[in-house]
């Protein structure tokens, strides 16, 4: 049986370690960032990922060849995967076979294509410098020809992600001296090429002539690649939306009414299907579900949750003094990890209690503020005083995608407007939904907007009106916006 001391001297042996997901993601953690911890009768394991600092729960452990294989599960059993702990000094090793794997993918991708690209030859394939888990993939014919190609190797990448790095390219190749390109064909299996031809309806005429769409059907179902017709606006307001089903009313069982009454200030719910999420400055930390008619409760910070009882209660507590401690403006380190984490979801509280100090002209939602749904990721949604829906898409880091993100949320809550939907579900009581397209409000932090933002928005439909909202940096002390802008005339 594994226990907390084999598993630490094993990782005690090498001072840095290559943590490799299974989508072939590699990240290089050092041995002080690995926490090896005891949870009853087994083990969980603590370390810095992409997002932060996680814990899962160790399923299954192996160690063969300097190498530890660990199946994991996530909080709430939601997460299983399985990560390889490799030591640093084969990193050089393991990078390579990774490099392999995906340019053998790029290849066999390559091949599918020229079914479509009929007398071409395949003259190069390589890796996108900024993203690793895309291919560019250039064809030529005999006439000197030239076609360009982007796919994803790992099947992993977002359908916005590959929108942005497609339109990137398609830059750099129109701006070349020798050999300029006009277009890149986008290159997809399956449901992807759906989602991309969603997401290219959204860009304005201009800038989806600059894009093909082929997909890659099975070579082993004797399919070929074909090309695919780009969808218009038109085409998007005939498809059926997921029905959409909300509670008349959300009532807040005991348990979290107990919690929220500690700190009412800072504490806020979310609602589910299947329970509450209780929210410390917008960081989850306590999980409340009614099993057989029982209310009971699981709290903790990431990772693995501990059941709340009477056993437990003096650390719960313990926790709720550290969150009000470190989670707030006036924190004694900005370097703690109970400040630092999920701010985007900080400032989207601070925003849902009094969404006045961004606008004065909007009123919330209180219903689709409270509700939280898989397929439905908008930050918040807000009504203008005019009746215009408002989309609110929030980020504290810059992010690239941000301006596709929203506009693919705009597309989903445009289609049910137009159908409506969004009425009969009164998500503002009486208030009048005017008959005018939803807008799109991106707020962060000035510094926090991505320098593409504004390249991104001008290639955007002209009905999709997008406004940039720019907050004071101690955004977490005060909500002051020093400045805004709309795209949305930019263009016309």
């Amino acid at each position: 049986m594994v226990n907390i001391d084999s598993l630490a001297g094993i990782f005690d042996s090498h001072l840095e370690w290559l943590a490799v997901t299974e989508s072939g993601r590699a990240i290089t953690v050092r041995r002080d960032e690995i926490e090896i911890i005891p949870r009853g009768s087994g083990l969980s394991i603590g370390f810095l990922r992409d997002s932060g600092y996680a814990v899962s729960r160790i399923n299954e452990f192996s160690y063969d060849d300097g190498e530890v294989r660990l199946d994991l599960t996530g909080r709430f059993g939601q997460t299983e995967e399985s990560v390889r702990f490799v030591p640093r000094t084969s990193a050089a090793e393991l990078a390579e076979n990774i490099l392999l794997a995906r340019l053998t993918k790029a290849n066999e991708a390559a091949e599918a294509a020229l079914d479509a690209f009929h007398g071409h030859l395949i003259k190069s394939v390589d890796l996108n410098r900024d993203n690793g888990r895309l291919a560019q993939i250039m064809l030529a014919d005999k006439r000197g020809g030239k076609a360009a190609l982007m796919t994803d190797v790992t099947a992993t990448v977002r359908p916005e992600t590959l929108l942005a790095s497609a339109l990137l390219w398609a830059d750099r190749l129109a701006a070349r001296k020798r050999e300029p390109i006009d277009n890149v064909t986008i290159a997809a299996a399956g449901p992807r090429t759906g989602e991309l031809r969603r997401l290219c309806a959204l860009l304005n005429v201009r800038t989806r002539k600059r894009l093909n769409i082929l997909k890659l059907l099975d070579a082993e179902k004797d399919q070929k690649a074909g090309f695919l017709r780009h969808f218009t606006p038109a085409d998007l307001w005939r498809a059926k939306p997921r029905k959409m089903t909300l509670p008349e009313e959300f009532a807040v069982s005991r348990t979290a009414g107990k919690i929220i009454a500690m700190a009412p200030d800072k504490i806020d719910i979310i609602h589910s299907r299947h329970g509450e999420t209780l929210r410390f400055q917008g960081l989850p930390f306590v999980r409340v579900r009614s099993i057989s008619g029982r209310e009971q409760a699981w709290y903790g910070i990431e990772g693995e949750k501990r059941a709340l009882d009477d056993a437990s209660r003096n650390d719960f507590h313990d926790l709720l003094d550290e969150l009000i401690r470190y989670r707030d403006h006036e924190t004694p380190s900005k370097r703690h990890r109970l400040y630092k984490l999920a701010s985007e979801t900080w400032l989207e509280s601070i925003l849902r209690r009094n969404i006045r100090a961004l606008d004065p002209n909007l009123i919330l939602s209180p219903i689709h503020s409270q509700f939280r749904a898989s397929a439905d990721k908008i930050d918040l949604l807000a009504l203008r005083r005019d009746g215009r829906l408002v989309i609110i898409e929030i980020k504290t880091s810059p992010d690239r995608e941000t301006i596709f993100q929203a506009a693919d949320y705009w597309r989903k809550i445009e289609l049910r407007r137009r159908r409506g939907e969004l009425a009969k579900l009164r998500l503002f009581g009486d208030m009048e939904i005017a008959d005018r397209p939803a807008l799109i409000y991106i707020v962060a932090p000035a510094l926090s907007f991505h320098h593409d933002t504004e390249r991104f928005a001008r290639m955007l439909i002209p009905e999709i009106e997008l406004w940039r909202w720019e907050l004071h940096e101690d955004w977490r002390k005060e909500i002051r916006v020093i400045a805004r802008r709309n795209y949305f005339e930019q263009r016309m």
